[in-house]
């Protein structure tokens, strides 16, 4: 097994195409050709509670799920690399590209997801303060709660970032992605919902449905 640091340094890609086991990250584009980072981790427990107001906890919470879902599970993604105790770190693409194309977007999307985490915490450490005249107004204050929950997110995101920027990674060709990544080039929607749900079947992917195609919105539990 040969190591790839993150970044546009020679590296050879795993040959191991059968079905994943154990945790795995995914490194592809959206049917809006996007490229996104999921992992195959279950989201993470949000970790922070709000004693004074269950109530303020509990809409805060659902308004943190109005996130698009493909937002959502990446920056659950990147959150689950903090607990990511299996090294190299096994990134599955679509073999549909070259290894040298695959490694220089990695790098830069890492570059730029840091750049835009750390300018999203600046604005909501500015917004925080001000978020708290709401109190002002009678009923609990959802405003603050969901922007803590929204910045605690960000920042464990940004801080998953920074590790996947350290940390070596094994970069795995998958065809089921390649499968993917060439219906959506060629708009071939008709595909998307069989190799939509293999993705979930085999590699244990979060909602491909929701967060590489459709905008649905997502059960946040309970009535």
């Amino acid at each position: 097994m040969e190591l790839c640091p993150v970044g546009p340094s020679p590296c050879q890609t795993s040959d191991r195409r059968d079905k994943i086991s154990g945790t795995m990250f995914f490194f592809l584009r959206d049917a809006s050709q996007k490229f996104r980072f999921f992992s195959s981790e279950p989201p993470d427990r949000i970790p922070v509670q709000f004693s004074k107001s269950r109530k303020i906890w509990e809409a805060a919470k659902k308004k943190l799920l109005l996130l698009p879902a493909r937002l959502f599970y990446q920056e659950q993604a990147f959150i689950n690399v903090l607990s990511a105790e299996e090294l190299p770190l096994r990134i599955g693409y679509g073999d549909y590209h070259s290894d040298k194309k695959i490694r220089f977007r990695f790098y830069f999307f890492l570059q730029r997801q840091r750049t835009r985490h750390f300018a999203f915490l600046i604005a909501e450490t500015l917004l925080l303060p001000l978020s708290g005249l709401a109190m002002l107004i009678p009923g609990p204050n959802v405003f603050f709660g969901a922007l803590a929950l929204l910045m605690v997110t960000h920042w464990k995101a940004w801080k998953g970032l920074n590790r996947l920027s350290r940390l070596s990674h094994e970069l795995i060709p998958i065809p089921l992605i390649s499968a993917w990544e060439q219906a959506v080039d060629a708009g071939r929607e008709n595909d998307f919902g069989p190799i939509l749900k293999r993705l979930e079947e085999e590699l244990h992917f979060p909602r491909p449905d929701e967060s590489l195609w459709k905008k649905r919105p997502r059960e946040t539990g309970g009535n």
